[in-house]
């Protein structure tokens, strides 16, 4: 079941990164509207579209980890780029964004992206999130969004997160978050898995495996809740409609949400 849900998850956003590619070679300027309603326009300021347009997110990670200059950020899933770009603004010259991707599609686009740009302090690297290829104690800050929920080991995800940040760091992630139980079904397909929902913890239990592998201070809060009708717009966005009209629509209104999830290492 896991090398399923990881080859389809790389499978999915490597299809998502190479159609970026394409549409960009054809001077594609269209902008993703959820993007759109997830930062603000000062967020998105001077960023290739194509690094808003490979971006599925679930909130605004670059907020809630307000990254200061000087510090060294690590984006999981970075995918296109936007949050790592979105961070390096803010370290400055002084400071580095990593950005941590399994899919070599999404990595040339990053990296794309990161030429068009022009900037000097980012990296992408290519990795697991579950093994990190960084050494111990090296990091400020990490951000993801909408990626730890695709991951099935997550405590694992979570202790190589741990690892990585110094004393003192912060873990400051959107992810999609359970708010009520869901049938059997849901939870087993591999599809829904890619469509962010069926790998999404409770908040307690998302909070239990925090506290096991060592985080303190940890604070969960559901920022977009999802309802029915955002659920069938982001089945659309993600080609996943096939899916979603099988399900009774009563049984998700209001079971999913992008949370802001924020632990330290202390």
């Amino acid at each position: 079941m896991e090398g399923n849900i990881k080859k389809e998850v790389k499978n999915y956003y490597g299809k998502i990164a190479a159609d970026v590619l394409k549409k960009s070679k054809k001077n594609c300027s269209c902008k993703a509207s959820s993007n759109l309603n997830l930062y603000t326009k000062k967020f998105l300021y001077d960023l290739p579209d194509e690094a808003v347009n490979a971006s599925l997110g679930c909130a605004n990670p670059v907020a809630l980890a307000n990254p200061k200059k000087g510090e060294i950020v690590l984006d999981l899933g970075s995918g296109g780029g936007i949050d790592v770009f979105i961070s390096a603004k803010y370290v400055g010259d002084s400071g580095k964004v990593y950005g941590l991707d399994m899919t070599d599609e999404m990595l040339e686009l990053a990296n794309k992206n990161k030429e068009k740009m022009g900037i000097k302090n980012v990296e992408f690297i290519k990795g697991y999130i579950e093994n990190i290829p960084l050494c111990n104690e090296k990091i400020d800050v990490i951000t993801s969004n909408c990626v730890i929920n695709l991951c099935e080991s997550k405590e694992k995800a979570l202790e190589e997160a741990y690892r990585v940040l110094k004393k003192g760091g912060r873990l400051a992630i959107a992810d999609v978050v359970m708010l009520k139980n869901m049938p059997k079904e849901i939870k087993e397909s591999v599809e829904m898995w890619v469509g962010c929902i069926a790998g999404a913890l409770p908040v307690e239990k998302y909070k239990e495996i925090l506290k096991k592998v060592g985080f303190s201070d940890i604070e969960i809060t559901p920022v977009n809740i999802y309802t029915k009708e955002i659920m069938e717009d982001l089945a659309k966005q993600k080609n996943l409609s096939h899916i979603y009209s099988n399900i009774d629509s009563n049984i998700i209104d209001g079971a999913f949400a992008g949370a802001h999830v924020k632990a330290y290492k202390y």
